[in-house]
């Protein structure tokens, strides 16, 4: 019997490439997406081209019924969850100086970006408990992964609420890590760096300058989507299996300090 993966946000960028990269290896896919119905149509494709299972469901992360339904149909599809890769997330409509920024834009992203994933990863943890039937836990077992940012440590002074929202997903990764290890459930935080997909295409003059000719990352190229699903891979196929509550950083070396 083939695995089920729940990826929010899988309709095109980083989520995209993490669905096709888990049909590669097999996992039925539960291709999650808010409002571009026919771009999640294309990955629900090229994911049955890759020969694994693909469901689509509508849902906006942020409010509660649709977090209900998108796991209530996915058990409906396919009748268990082996991971939920936490990747659906929005940047600031406006960047704002902390001075100026609006509590409307606080809202919106604190409650897609964190409230969502948090209470979503809630829901699946108890239906993965409730799926390993309190035994002890299995070798390869289930998985939670999320996907935040270098911005959960970075300082952007115009866009605060977005990374007070991507470090709240490094706490939430540490907490849901501790509090499942016991039954087997091992949690993942994977922080990009600067990836080329649509959020990122509005700074792409700035970032290329940084890459390129600036002393930004040590590897000297824009990341890609999938550079990420990578790493989505290899803890899928259970190659860290010692491993929980791991930041796997995937930033081009951003995060080293150099002198």
């Amino acid at each position: 019997m083939n695995l089920t993966a729940i990826i929010t946000g899988s309709s095109r960028g980083i989520g995209r490439a993490i669905a096709v990269a888990l049909a590669g290896e097999k996992y039925n896919c539960v291709i999650n997406y808010a409002r571009n119905q026919n771009a999640a149509e294309e990955v629900k494709s090229l994911v049955e081209s890759l020969g694994a299972k693909a469901c689509l469901v509508q849902a906006d992360v942020g409010v509660s019924e649709d977090r209900r339904r998108l796991v209530d149909e996915t058990l409906k599809a396919f009748g268990r969850i082996d991971l939920l890769v936490n990747n659906a997330g929005v940047a600031p409509e406006v960047r704002q100086d902390i001075l100026e920024a609006s509590e409307e834009s606080f809202d919106r992203l604190i409650t897609t970006n964190l409230k969502g994933p948090y209470f979503l990863t809630q829901r699946v943890a108890r239906e993965m408990i409730k799926e390993l039937g309190g035994g002890a836990p299995a070798a390869g077992g289930k998985k939670i992964i999320t996907i935040s940012s270098l911005s959960a440590y970075t300082a952007s002074v115009n866009r605060g609420d977005y990374c007070i929202s991507k470090a709240g997903l490094s706490m939430m990764t540490q907490l849901f890590a501790s509090r499942l290890a016991e039954h087997g459930i091992n949690v993942y935080e994977i922080r990009p760096g600067i990836i080329e997909t649509d959020m990122t295409g509005s700074v792409k003059e700035k970032y290329d300058k940084l890459i390129f000719e600036g002393n930004m990352t040590p590897i000297k190229r824009w990341g890609k989507p999938d550079d990420v699903a990578k790493a989505v891979v290899a803890i899928a196929r259970d190659l860290l299996p010692f491993s929980t509550g791991e930041v796997v950083n995937v930033d081009g070396g951003f995060h080293l300090r150099r002198l």
